[in-house]
C-alpha cells in the first residue's frame, strides 16, 4: 500500500514492473498501472488476431469477364471453357465472401469442376492460373497415385496436407484454396458390376474423395503418410475448398453416342473412325449419367456439377502457345539469352516446325519445350564461354537437327543486310 507522499516515486506498471521514471507514460487504472510500452505491446497482440475479418472484408472478387480476360493472358484458345470456368469460379467465391451470405436462409452449394479433355491442352494450366489470379492456395495432386485407406500408396487426406503447405499452414487460407485432381478418370470403377474384390485404386478412392469434395472436417496426418490411432491430425473444413477434376477421359465419347443412339458420320459408322474434332463434339454433351456408366459413383458425380470440355490443340493454336500468352515459351528463352547479352530469334519457320513435331508426338502443349531445349542444347553450352556472339538464330533446320542455330558475330549482320 503506498503512502500519500511518496505515491509518484513508486509507482511502477503492473505488467512489466518498470517504474514510472523507466517509461514515457504510466496511465493507473483501478489499483494498477500500465505503462506505455505495455500498452503498444497489447495493440501489435489485438491487431494480430483481426487479419482474417479484414482480409474477408477486403477480399476483392474479379467478375467472371475479368476471370476471363486474365485467363486469355495465359491460356490460348478453349474460349468455351475458360467462360464456363469464369462463371463457376465467380459463383464459388462469391458464396464465400458474399455478405447476403449471413441474412439469407438459402444454402449455396459449392459448384466443383470437371474439365475433360487430352493430354496436353491446359486443364493444369488453366486451374493453376485461377490460383494465381484469385491469389489462392493450390495444390496438385495425381489421382493414380491415391488409394483406399490401408493399402499401399497415398491416403486421400494427404492432398489437404498438399494444400495447407501450400498456403504455409495459414488454415483460414488452406481453407479457401484450390486443389487440382488430375486424371480422375482413372479411378472410374472398371466395370459396370461392383467387384468381388476391393478396387483399392478406384470406387475405393472414389468413396474416399467424396467426403472432403462434397465438404467435411477432415483429419489430416501432419507429416505426409498413412494414418495410425495414436497420431496426433491437423483438423481443415474442406467446405469452401474449390476442387478442379480434370482427366482425358478416353472411351467417353462411345458411352455418349451409345445414350444418344444415333450415328455421328453415318448408318454403321464405329465412334473409333470420327475424326478429332467429331470426337470433341461428341464430348460437349456428356451429361451425369454418361459419367455413372464410364465408372463414376453417382454420389461423387453428382458433387462436381460443372463438366466443360476443352479441345485438342491443333498446329495453329501450338505457334500462338509458343509466343502469345504471358512467360510464353520464346520469352523464357530470350530472358536467358539476355542474361549473356545475346539477341534470341526463333523464325516463323522455326515456330512451325516445333509445332508440327508436338503433334506427332501427340501428347499436346506438353512437348513444345523438351523439343526447343533439344534444338537448343549445343547453343545454349556454347553461348556462356563465347563473348563475341552477338544474336542467335533458331531454323526451322535446327528445329529438325541437319543445322546448328546461326551464330551472328559483330560487323556480320551489317554485311549480310549490305549484301
Amino acid at each position: 500500500m503506498f503512502r500519500y507522499g511518496d505515491e509518484e516515486k513508486d509507482l511502477q506498471c503492473s505488467f512489466c514492473g518498470k517504474k514510472q521514471e523507466e517509461v514515457k507514460r504510466l496511465v493507473a487504472g483501478p489499483s494498477v498501472y500500465i505503462c506505455d510500452e505495455c500498452i503498444e505491446v497489447c495493440n501489435e497482440i489485438v491487431s494480430e488476431d483481426l487479419p482474417d475479418e479484414a482480409d474477408d472484408e477486403e477480399f476483392s472478387l474479379p467478375t467472371p469477364a475479368e476471370i476471363f480476360e486474365h485467363l486469355n493472358e495465359y491460356v490460348v484458345g478453349q474460349e468455351r471453357a475458360k467462360k464456363v470456368i469464369s462463371v463457376a469460379v465467380y459463383n464459388h467465391y462469391k458464396r464465400i465472401f458474399s455478405p447476403l451470405k449471413s441474412t439469407n436462409n438459402t444454402e449455396i452449394e459449392k459448384s466443383n469442376i470437371l474439365l475433360i479433355g487430352p493430354t496436353g491442352c491446359g486443364k493444369t494450366l488453366i486451374a493453376r492460373t485461377l490460383a494465381n489470379i484469385l491469389e489462392v492456395p493450390f495444390a496438385i495432386v495425381d489421382s493414380t497415385a491415391l488409394t483406399e485407406a490401408g493399402y499401399v500408396g497415398e491416403d486421400v487426406e494427404n492432398i489437404l496436407l498438399r494444400l495447407i503447405q501450400a498456403a504455409d499452414f495459414d488454415f483460414n487460407e488452406a481453407e479457401k484454396g484450390i486443389i487440382y485432381i488430375d486424371e480422375i478418370d482413372k479411378i472410374a470403377r472398371k466395370a459396370d458390376n461392383p467387384s468381388i474384390t476391393r478396387d483399392v485404386s478406384g470406387e475405393g478412392v472414389q468413396q474416399a474423395l467424396l467426403k472432403i469434395i462434397e465438404g467435411t472436417v477432415a483429419d489430416v496426418p501432419p507429416q505426409s503418410g498413412r494414418k495410425h490411432p495414436h497420431q496426433e491430425y491437423i483438423q481443415i473444413d474442406t467446405n469452401n475448398i474449390l476442387f478442379i477434376c480434370g482427366g482425358a477421359f478416353v472411351g467417353l465419347e462411345e458411352v455418349i453416342e451409345r445414350r444418344m443412339n444415333e450415328n455421328v458420320v453415318g448408318f454403321g459408322s464405329e465412334v473409333s473412325s470420327l475424326s478429332e474434332k467429331e470426337r470433341m463434339e461428341i464430348l460437349k454433351e456428356v451429361e451425369p449419367e454418361d459419367l455413372l456408366e464410364y465408372g463414376f459413383i453417382p454420389e461423387l458425380a453428382g458433387r462436381i456439377p460443372v463438366t466443360t470440355t476443352l479441345n485438342k490443340l491443333d498446329e495453329d493454336d501450338l505457334v500462338r502457345i509458343l509466343q502469345e500468352p504471358r512467360n510464353s515459351l520464346v520469352d523464357q528463352y530470350r530472358s536467358l539469352f539476355e542474361i549473356e547479352d545475346v539477341n534470341l530469334k526463333f523464325t516463323p519457320d522455326a515456330l512451325r516446325e516445333v509445332a508440327s513435331e508436338a503433334i506427332e508426338r501427340d501428347t499436346g502443349a506438353r512437348a513444345l519445350r523438351s523439343i526447343i531445349e533439344r534444338a537448343m542444347l549445343d547453343i545454349m553450352y556454347d553461348v556462356p564461354d563465347d563473348d563475341e556472339i552477338e544474336e542467335c538464330v533458331v531454323t526451322a533446320e535446327a528445329i529438325r537437327g541437319d543445322e546448328k542455330p546461326i551464330r551472328v558475330y559483330p560487323g556480320e549482320r551489317e554485311e549480310k543486310e549490305s549484301a
